[in-house]
Order: structure tokens, then C-alpha cells, then sequence
């Protein structure tokens, strides 16, 4: 009997990619393949890269070469790039990166076992030319449920589930994709075209998935998209988040239910008291607001300004006044005036966030903020972003200060440490909390384990707390 093929899937990016490593890992273990941690120990080291910003493109450039040094060492016999990066440049990046194997788009991912085999025996696969996945669906979001349909008749011919999918890893908590893709239109943005335009997993396909992922350990569900506050949009109706979140809080072993990436011009009251009245579901609103001068949003495409979104702040705190809140900004979008960008620090001065993400303006392939004229200079953009970080980092400070009496409910995420996230800190980008007991080095918790506790002090943005 011949062993067993290899594979390791090396992921970068967001949450959305973990979803998509984890997906792919399903298809390949049910053909037969063996998964492995470490690259060096696999036949084949598949690249989920990321294609968003320029550091985060650099990242998945620097993983690729990483993994071809393996196969100069004689340990891995073939690279493979997949995910956003590999989809959005396809010949382009085949041909600036010759030590990819191959470079495989999405189109690519229903027969990825067949694919890498291939690959293995030697097939030079040519790579795709990419283009407006937005293209490839139906205009009228109410029409792509049927393509979707008939998609996915082909896809899952013979599977009993209409979900494929392996965890990578034990974390209590996991990422539960909801929809792909996105209708905006914001300029600066590149996501549509690669990732086409908006479509809606039913709701009995995110139920079924949310009950396997309890069944294999997890009791955090994150619900993931390029847009949240869109989904059922396609159905013909926007409410559709409403009832699908009672749903998913009566799953066994579920303890918690979070949403990622709202859009502050989506955001609806009805949403807003499911949210916050649904057991569950944690009161955390992760809101896309990009920036707070109303004039420099409209060049972004995007709707709203500082008072509007002071106000919805304030709606927010009036139905919880605990709600933890992070929202990203870019500085120096084209045009970015003086009085712009105070207004932005007036914003985030007076927000009160628990979370906030500063990130330079860069031009980016194939956007219509690439054309705009009046780009700022790069130097005062370094200077405006520095500016805005380090006082950034000072109020979330402060913000956590405000949190030390609070009573909070810890997922433990690492035994060694004792550290885990409360209701109010998202995974992996948002600050964290310490659990210790007086008088003990260790306070015994597992991976896993949720601990009633209270906030005692604070470690920069961090906190800590002692459980009751």
C-alpha cells in the first residue's frame, strides 16, 4: 500500500482565509490526503495568501519563497499558491514568482485534490488570467440564490453535506463564514473584484456548520464576511440576520455567537436590538467607519460623518453600555485636507473605542482611488499616521482603564498564560485579558474554559482580572 500524500495549508490573512484553509483542508482529507502542521514534513506546502494591502501581499510573497526554500532543501516537492493574492494577479504572479509551482484561483478550489496531484505528478498548470468576479453572477442580488443553487448541485454531486471542512487547530473559538463577496463600490478597494459580488449562505447551511463546529470543540463562533450588515440582502430581505441569531444561540455547546464587519451606513435598529437582546450573542460591534469627515468619505464612496457616527455610538452604548467597539481608519486617502484629518482625530478623541486600527493610505491595483488626483505626500502621511497611532494607543488605554471594576466572562485561549478574551475583545487583533489568582503563580484554567471574573487592573490595552 503506496503512503499516504501530504499536505500542509499554510494560511495568512483574515478570518475569512482560516474559513477557506479549513474548507479546502475538508476536500483533501476526504480524498485521502494527510495533513500535516509543518511544511518541512509535507509533500506539497499550499500557500493561502492574502492580497489586501501591500505588507499583507509581502507576507504571503515572503511565505511562498519560504516554502520553495524547502523544496531546495529536498523536504517538500512542490509549492502551491492559492487564496486572494494568487486569484487577484494570477499570470502576474506566476511569472514575478517562478518558484510557485503553480497558481491556483478560486475556480480552482472544488477540485483541489485533483489539482495538487497533478501538480505532484509533474503537470505544469498554466495560471489564470484574473478578472471581475463581479461579473460572473447575476446583477439582481435576488437572482444569485438560483446560480448559487446550480453551483453548487455541481460542486456537491454526491456529498451529504453542503459544507466541506477540517479544523486546523483546537481553538475554542472558530470563524463561521456567512457570505462572500461584497456590492460595495468603495474606491480605495479592490476586495469586489476578486472576491465578485455579494452572495448569502442560507441559513440552514450556516446552522449546520455552526452545530458541526460545536460538535468539534468550539463554543465561540465568529461570523465572518466581507460585509455582515448585507446578509440576506440577496434573499430580498435584510432581516434575515434577526432570526438566523436566536437560531444559532439554541446550539448545544455554542456559548457564544460574534459578528465581524459592520457597515455603519447598514446598520439598522432592528439589528441593533437582536444583537444586544439575543443570549448569546456578545455585545461587540466591529464597525467599518474608515474614517469620520463626511467630504473625504464621499471621494471614498462611503456614506455617514462624525456626528452621524457619534450618534450611532450612542445607540450602541444606551442598549449596552459595556459593548465593546473597534473600527479601522485610513490616513491620507487622496485629497486628505488639515481640517479632514482633524476631523478624524476630533472623532476618535471623543469615540471612545476599545479598539482602533491606523493604517496609511497606499494606492492599490485596479481602484479608483489609484486615478484620484491631490494624492497627499508620503511623508505627512507617515507623520499623520504616527500622530494618529500613538494617540490611538493612549485612549484605548484609557478605554481599558474604564473597564477595571467591570465584571467580565473570560474564554480562556492559552493555558500557560492564563490569557483569553472577554465578551467585549475580538479574536486575534483586539486586546486581551489575564485571569490571576492572589497568591498563586497559576491559576489553573484550561484552554476552553470560560471564568467569571473581575477587572482588577490593566496591562497597557490589556486587562487583568481575578476570577469570583
Amino acid at each position: 500500500m503506496s503512503k499516504p500524500t501530504t499536505v500542509a495549508l499554510v494560511t495568512l490573512g483574515c478570518a475569512r482565509n482560516d474559513v477557506d484553509s479549513e474548507e479546502l483542508a475538508g476536500r483533501l482529507a476526504a480524498d485521502g490526503w494527510t495533513l500535516v502542521d509543518d511544511p518541512a514534513s509535507a509533500d506539497i506546502a499550499v500557500v493561502n495568501t492574502c492580497g489586501f494591502i501591500e505588507s499583507a501581499k509581502k507576507d504571503s510573497v515572503d511565505a511562498l519563497l519560504e516554502a520553495h526554500s524547502l523544496k531546495a532543501d529536498g523536504s517538500v516537492r512542490a509549492v502551491v499558491a492559492v487564496g486572494c493574492m494568487a486569484e487577484r494577479y494570477g499570470k502576474e504572479l506566476a511569472e514575478a514568482l517562478p518558484e510557485a509551482d503553480a497558481i491556483l484561483g478560486f475556480d480552482d478550489y472544488a477540485d483541489i485534490s485533483d489539482r495538487l496531484r497533478k501538480i505532484l505528478d509533474g503537470e505544469k498548470r498554466e495560471a489564470h488570467t484574473p478578472k471581475d468576479r463581479r461579473t460572473i453572477i447575476p446583477i439582481s442580488p435576488t437572482a444569485r440564490q438560483e446560480a448559487k443553487r446550480v453551483e453548487e448541485v455541481k460542486v456537491n454531486m454526491g456529498q451529504g453535506s453542503t459544507f466541506s471542512r477540517k479544523r486546523l487547530g483546537n481553538s475554542p473559538m472558530a470563524p463561521l463564514k456567512i457570505a462572500s463577496g461584497c456590492d460595495r463600490r468603495c474606491t480605495f478597494c479592490a476586495i469586489p473584484l476578486f472576491r465578485g459580488a455579494f452572495v448569502s449562505r442560507r441559513p440552514t447551511e450556516i446552522i449546520e456548520e455552526a452545530e458541526w463546529l460545536s460538535e468539534n470543540g468550539v463554543s465561540e463562533i465568529f461570523l465572518v464576511s466581507e460585509n455582515t450588515t448585507s446578509y440576506g440582502k440577496d434573499f430580498g430581505d435584510l432581516r434575515v440576520m434577526e432570526s438566523l441569531l436566536p437560531e444559532l444561540a439554541k446550539i448545544d455547546g455554542i456559548e457564544r455567537i460574534r459578528l465581524s464587519y459592520l457597515q455603519p451606513a447598514e446598520i439598522r435598529p432592528t439589528l441593533l436590538q437582536a444583537m444586544v437582546a439575543t443570549e448569546k450573542v456578545v455585545p461587540y460591534f466591529d464597525i467599518s467607519f474608515q474614517h469620520a469627515s463626511g467630504t473625504l468619505l464621499r471621494r471614498m464612496r462611503r456614506f455617514g460623518d462624525s456626528e452621524k457616527f457619534l450618534h450611532l455610538l450612542s445607540q450602541v452604548r444606551a442598549l449596552n453600555p459595556d459593548s465593546g467597539i473597534r473600527s479601522n481608519f485610513i490616513v491620507g486617502f487622496p485629497g486628505e485636507t488639515d481640517e479632514e484629518y482633524n476631523v478624524l482625530v476630533e472623532f476618535i478623541g471623543a469615540a471612545r473605542l476599545d479598539a482602533i486600527g491606523v493604517f496609511p493610505y497606499s494606492d492599490e491595483d485596479n481602484t479608483e482611488a489609484l486615478k484620484l488626483e491631490s494624492k497627499v505626500d508620503e511623508d505627512l502621511i507617515t507623520e499623520r499616521t504616527n500622530k494618529l497611532t500613538s494617540m490611538a494607543e493612549e485612549l484605548v488605554n484609557q478605554r481599558a482603564l474604564e473597564r477595571v471594576g467591570q465584571r467580565v466572562r473570560v474564554l480562556i485561549e492559552d493555558e500557560e498564560t492564563q490569557e483569553g478574551r472577554a465578551e467585549h475583545q475580538g479574536p486575534e487583533v483586539d486586546s486581551t485579558t489575564f485571569i490571576t489568582v492572589p497568591g498563586r503563580p497559576f491559576a489553573g484554567y484550561k484552554v476552553g474554559d470560560y471564568v467569571d471574573a473581575v477587572v482588577i487592573d490593566v496591562a497597557g490595552a490589556d486587562l487583568v482580572a481575578q476570577p469570583i
